[in-house]
């Protein structure tokens, strides 16, 4: 499944980590609860868990979007 784009309401610390507090599917906000996030060369990574099931959200650095993305595995990224 592809990532697919989403607006995010949040919070940027000073030192970049990321507090998300809802994001908003098909015009809908949902709140959201935040696992750990980590920094790449394709962007902010955050895990989060929506109605049960886990997904990342990721900050795409180059054009400043956010994008949602199931995580299909029972494994979390190293």
């Amino acid at each position: 499944m592809n990532a697919m784009h989403v607006d995010v309401e949040c919070t940027f610390a000073a030192a970049g980590a990321v507090r998300v507090r809802r994001i908003a599917l098909d015009g809908r906000w949902q709140a959201v609860e935040q696992g750990r996030q980590w920094q790449d060369d394709a962007g902010r990574h955050i895990l989060i868990k929506l109605k049960g099931h886990t997904h990342t959200l990721t900050l795409q650095t180059p054009s400043l979007t956010w994008h949602i993305q199931p995580l299909l595995s029972g494994r979390l990224p190293a």
